[in-house]
């Protein structure tokens, strides 16, 4: 056993916090089942009180004893997806408290395949609620040293840059029929595959969950989304004022530029990084090419509208 991991667990189980690497991004873990330590969690991240957390757990088995009357549809997706960048939404079983919750009649389960993340939770024995490991809103942590930028922690677990980059998907299972609440490397097609049935878009009486406000994984810099046709436009009116995230050549014209993959996997794997990098170059705004309106660029622009105006 690695000592470092059986000090992480060690530090959850008086309730501390330690942040630790899933294949998504970095999270910010807590004992679940204790009050204390997710208030400790909430209170360091600056998250509102309503809004739930993801409760990480090392097999299905385990992520199933916090559901109840748990649907067929849930164990197709838990044998098809997890471990993986996949979380299910079922009704809570008395295991998961509404501080937690966020005092729904719900809870969101997922068991992250990070050889990290999966050695803490086999040694911790328990759920581990986790939201990204950064102050709530901002932009999600994708390696050890965000986290260390940003967070004051008992300990940050490194496990090298996360593999997806953006934060799992999100299906619902607590309803009559499934709902996409959030996409992610786990495609609607793909669960839809699985479940050999239809997903539905997500409602307004849908659950709170995680990533679901309207501004959220934000650079402080001002960012604006611009299509392809106008950013020659754009940038010729702002100038060296702006950083630039293009899937085009580098632009002289702009003070910061990174050129991103054409490739959505690549792209996810590095678009926080590359957020950050822009927002440390001290520009007056950020300018992101929009990308494709194609379904597997689904997750980054969901991503990508919540972090611009």
């Amino acid at each position: 056993m690695n000592p470092e991991i059986r000090r992480a667990a060690e530090i959850l189980r008086a309730g501390g916090l330690v942040a630790f690497p899933t294949e998504t991004v970095y999270g910010l873990g807590a004992d679940a089942s204790s009050a204390a330590a997710v208030a400790r969690l909430y209170a360091t991240k600056g998250r509102p009180a309503n809004h739930p957390v993801i409760i990480h757990f090392s097999s299905s088995e385990n992520a199933f004893e916090w559901g109840r009357e748990i649907p067929q549809a849930a164990r197709k997706l838990a044998a098809r997806f997890w471990p993986g960048p996949l979380t299910i939404i079922l009704k809570r079983s008395t295991k998961a408290g509404d501080f937690v919750t966020g005092g729904q009649d719900s809870v969101g389960l997922r068991v992250p395949s990070h050889p990290v993340a999966q050695e803490l939770l086999r040694e911790f024995a328990g759920g581990v609620a986790a939201p990204s490991a950064n102050l709530f809103g901002n932009l999600s942590p994708t390696t050890a040293a965000h986290v260390r930028e940003e967070l004051k922690v008992e300990l940050v677990l490194d496990g090298g840059a996360s593999e997806v980059g953006i934060e799992s998907t999100i299906v619902d299972l607590s309803g009559a029929e499934p709902v996409l609440l959030r996409p992610g490397r786990i495609s609607k097609a793909e669960l839809e595959k699985a479940l050999t049935s239809t997903v539905r878009e997500k409602r307004s009486t849908s659950p709170r969950h995680s990533g679901g406000l309207e501004r959220h994984y934000a650079p402080r810099t001002p960012a604006r989304l611009v299509p392809p046709h106008a950013l020659d436009a754009e940038i010729a009116k702002r100038g060296a004022a702006v950083a630039l995230l293009a899937f085009s050549r580098p632009d002289e014209r702009v003070a910061y530029w990174i050129r991103m993959p054409k490739d959505p996997q690549a792209y996810a794997q590095r678009l926080y990084a590359a957020l950050r990098e822009l927002d440390a170059a001290g520009c007056g705004a950020i300018l992101v090419e929009s990308p494709p309106e194609t379904a597997e660029w689904d997750a980054i622009r969901d991503r990508l509208s919540r972090a611009t105006k």
